[in-house]
């Protein structure tokens, strides 16, 4: 009969240490997630920059801001993959707003 509270009590012990150590993982989880989400709209706010000063009179054809479009778009990319897997906290309003913006200066160039 002890041996069987014994085991009670050890399970309650390990199931106390799994629920802490699965709520300490689950915050970091949301804690990339939003940081992610933070870069991935940085960047893409970026490009939209970039895509507007190369559409302009003194820039458009500039190789090294070519070449800067180019690599924004990569890391762009990038970043996209690994937002799929945290897209629970992005901000959707703010990324179409951006995706808007985008296909406006490429539509200009």
């Amino acid at each position: 009969m002890t041996t069987v509270y014994l085991f009670l009590i050890g399970s309650i012990a390990l199931n106390g240490c799994l629920l802490w150590y699965i709520t300490k993982i689950l915050r970091k989880f949301v804690f990339i997630s939003e940081n992610l989400a933070d870069l991935f709209l940085t960047t893409k706010a970026f490009q939209v920059f970039v895509n507007s000063l190369y559409g302009m009179n003194n820039y458009h054809g500039e190789p090294m801001i070519q070449e800067l479009l180019f690599k924004i778009r990569q890391v762009t990319e990038e970043i996209e993959m690994f937002r799929d897997i945290f897209e629970y906290t992005l901000d959707e309003e703010l990324e179409e707003e951006l995706n808007a913006a985008t296909e406006e200066t490429i539509e200009e160039e």
